[in-house]
């Protein structure tokens, strides 16, 4: 086991290799969060290697274990494969959830592993490995250059999740402008990695980060598949929490459009006000002691969209001024250990 506990070490790397690579035309890595799903995980291997015979001669798999509870199975990740020739298991040290075990992941793979392609994808088989051929054809068949999404056409949960997240994708439609149309499962070439790892939105929320950074990407059609084995540990709280991490990346975007309606609900409320001061005054059609108490009312009104708008245009300015958290450069403080699970004989 290799402990990567000193900062010094890492920053040493970058000043010899900044890429952390000796060819980048390496093969395919296969980026896979995993937190306490040892039993489903060991089943997505085997049916992932299964699925890329034909297609690829070899692969590499790194798991980002995000502190797990449950110590590693002795046996993981079982038999010998057909295709993959390496598991290695990057050990963080804390807890981070999910989208920031992608972050962690990708920044690594950035700085240490050779390779030409990153194929993101969940530990639990949601994300079905016979997808994974049809992701790496239609990346090829963009010439290697943009992100490769699989985008979810069906989902296979009950009818309260998929009534909260349509409930979900109307929102951000509101508040970004645009609707959610994809997750983590994607390929994503080489050269894209150099300038997503310092988007430091990405620590939040890697498919949001994508958009919001304007990198180029395509999507496939998908089905979302049933869990290997076990329950997932997502309740409605981690859930909502995920949401408005996608949405946060959009802050300033949020902020602007907000700012926008406030502005556009004074000017209305101004003019209110015009119209009741003129139908007191210069009409009789007001009736008695209407006027008085909707001249009080628009007068709130107005004060409140008034300090809205103020409240709204410090955060875009806050959100502008803020230190980012730059994935390439801090990623290594929650680094722990890296660990070879399994290796090919003639694996190098």
């Amino acid at each position: 086991m290799i402990r990567l506990t000193s900062r010094t070490r890492i920053e040493k790397s970058r000043l010899e290799n900044p890429l952390g690579i000796a060819n980048p035309d390496d093969g395919v890595v296969i980026l896979i969060p995993l937190y306490n799903d040892w039993a489903a995980c060991r089943l997505l291997l085997k049916a992932l290697d299964q699925a890329l015979q034909g297609h690829l001669s070899s692969a590499r798999v790194i798991l980002v274990n995000d502190a797990s509870t449950l110590d590693l199975p002795a046996d993981f990740p079982g038999d010998g494969f057909a295709v993959l020739d390496r598991v290695d298991l990057l050990g963080l040290r804390r807890n981070l959830g999910h989208q920031r075990a992608i972050a962690i992941g990708l920044s690594y793979i950035w700085e240490q592993i050779r390779c030409s392609t990153v194929v993101l994808m969940d530990s639990d088989g949601e994300d079905a490995p016979s997808d994974v051929p049809r992701l790496l054809a239609k990346y090829h068949g963009e010439g290697g250059q943009k992100i490769i999404f699989a985008e979810r056409t069906r989902r296979s949960e009950n009818w309260t999740f998929v009534l909260f997240y349509k409930l979900y994708k109307l929102l951000h439609r509101v508040l970004v402008g645009m609707g959610v149309r994809v997750g983590n499962f994607s390929a994503i070439p080489r050269s894209r990695l150099d300038s997503l790892i310092v988007v430091s939105e990405l620590w939040n929320h890697y498919a949001a980060a994508v958009v919001k950074s304007q990198q180029p990407f395509d999507t496939i059609p998908t089905h979302r598949a049933r869990r290997l084995s076990g329950k997932s540990g997502m309740n409605f709280v981690r859930l909502v929490a995920h949401g408005l991490s996608a949405i946060s990346v959009f802050g300033d975007i949020i902020g602007v459009r907000l700012l926008v309606a406030t502005l556009g609900l004074i000017v209305l409320t101004v003019l209110g006000l015009i119209a009741t001061v003129f139908i007191r005054l210069a009409t009789n059609l007001a009736i008695l002691g209407w006027a008085t108490t909707a001249f009080g009312i628009l007068t709130i009104i107005l004060f409140q969209a008034v300090m809205l708008s103020i409240q709204f245009s410090f955060i875009v300015l806050g959100g502008r001024q803020g230190t980012s958290f730059l994935p390439c450069r801090d990623y290594g403080y929650y680094v722990g250990s890296f660990q070879t699970a399994y290796k090919a004989k003639a694996a190098d």
